[in-house]
């Protein structure tokens, strides 16, 4: 939304030769329309349902797929039982047939035109879609962001004097527009003119491209309108005809419009203000704000919410944990059973002591391993040399002999 009060209306004025846009002189309040808040999401949920409205039904043939003289060969032929084409003789006998799966079959769930194609609207809802996506198109970063180009238009929203509804000719046309800078946003349009892709450019719609300005009138058998519809991208709309698929393409907001000075002033008449209510709508007024203020956080800090609200209690701290499982959890069974640590002590220093005195046994049963051990390796030692001391005594005796 903006906040604005009032804005200034141009007319394009020639000056040496060169034309100069120039206000003049007249301001027109800003209609409160544009104060209402900004919903993308209702838009694009309107933008989705109304744009099926336009959608004619179609099907594939009743007996598309179906016109086989083919029959089940039923079981015990070692093939699946899906129906069989005869004619024998040919590449065509023994082929499937009426299934999805089959060649020259049809389709799974082939569509019909008792579809349900069409939506139906809620009228405030629709209502509301138009009012925010108004809102939205004088708002120049949401203009910007959509894609247009208007680094050059003086002001938004853009109201230009109700001469421009004069214009007669598509040269000059083309030169309000390049007056209003504008141009650059239809020149986009020209620069994006591609064929389509598919078969749509065999079915009257073959090019596609951007959408440039949207001009709004007010009067009754304008020439503006024969003047614009040769220029691409530029599309005309009536004030009180206003549809939210030409404001918002796509179901995206912010597209970029120009106003004429009688259309800009017709708007508080059509959607009313939020003291007075429509004349042209029943039962229609402004949707008002749930929250006028969207800073939560400074609203919650402002003086005067704080001086209301209680202080906080520093004594009690509220903290939510996960309960514990105390067969698993020693703390928590320390908090239900305090006895639980001198037994987990008592049984900590048990095992110490059992796994020091095994310790030692076994250091005892290796020092005697090992006498036991050297002893034997001793003895075998002077029995080896009594046997060799032998065995030299005898080779000396025989020797002596």
């Amino acid at each position: 939304m903006i906040h604005r009060q009032v804005v200034h209306v141009y007319n394009p004025n020639v000056q040496a030769g060169k034309t100069v846009v120039e206000k003049t002189g007249t301001n027109v309040v800003l209609p409160a329309v544009f104060s209402v808040g900004i919903r993308p999401d209702i838009v694009n949920f309107v933008h989705t349902n109304i744009s099926k409205n336009r959608r004619q039904g179609h099907a594939v043939n009743f007996f598309a797929g179906m016109k086989h003289s083919a029959e089940s060969w039923g079981t015990g032929r070692a093939v699946s039982r899906i129906p069989r084409v005869g004619g024998s003789g040919t590449s065509r006998n023994g082929q499937g047939a009426f299934g999805n799966m089959c060649r020259k079959g049809r389709m799974f769930a082939p569509i019909r035109i008792w579809r349900r194609w069409h939506r139906r609207n809620n009228l405030k809802q629709k209502r509301y879609a138009v009012a925010t996506a108004l809102a939205a198109t004088a708002i120049l970063p949401l203009v910007q962001a959509r894609g247009h180009r208007v680094n050059s238009v003086p002001e938004f929203p853009l109201v230009v004097a109700d001469a421009a509804e004069k214009i007669e000719r598509t040269k000059e046309a083309v030169r309000f527009l390049k007056d209003v800078g504008a141009w650059a946003d239809v020149q986009k349009v020209i620069d994006t003119v591609k064929v389509r892709a598919g078969k749509g450019k065999l079915r009257n719609r073959r090019y596609r491209s951007r959408r440039g300005p949207l001009v709004v009138y007010s009067g009754a058998n304008v020439p503006l309108l024969k003047a614009l519809r040769n220029i691409p991208g530029v599309e005309v709309a009536h004030v009180s005809r206003l549809n939210l698929l030409q404001l918002a393409p796509g179901g995206h907001v912010g597209r970029f419009i120009i106003w004429t000075e009688s259309a800009f002033k017709e708007l508080n008449n059509i959607f009313g203000t939020y003291t007075q209510a429509s004349s042209q709508k029943k039962g229609w007024s402004l949707p008002n704000h749930e929250v006028t203020n969207p800073d939560i956080a400074r609203v919650i800090n402002s003086n005067e919410i704080q001086s209301a609200v209680r202080a906080a209690k520093a004594d009690r701290v509220l903290h939510l944990t996960q309960k514990a499982n105390p067969l698993t959890n020693t703390k928590a069974l320390d908090r239900i059973n305090p006895n639980a640590r001198l037994t987990r002590e008592t049984a900590r220093r048990a095992n110490q002591e059992r796994r020091e005195a095994r310790t030692k046994q076994i250091g005892q049963k290796r020092d005697a391993a090992s006498k036991a051990t050297l002893k034997q390796r001793s003895a075998n030692s002077r029995k080896w040399i009594n046997n060799v001391q032998g065995y030299i005594n005898e080779i000396t005796r025989k020797a002596t002999e």
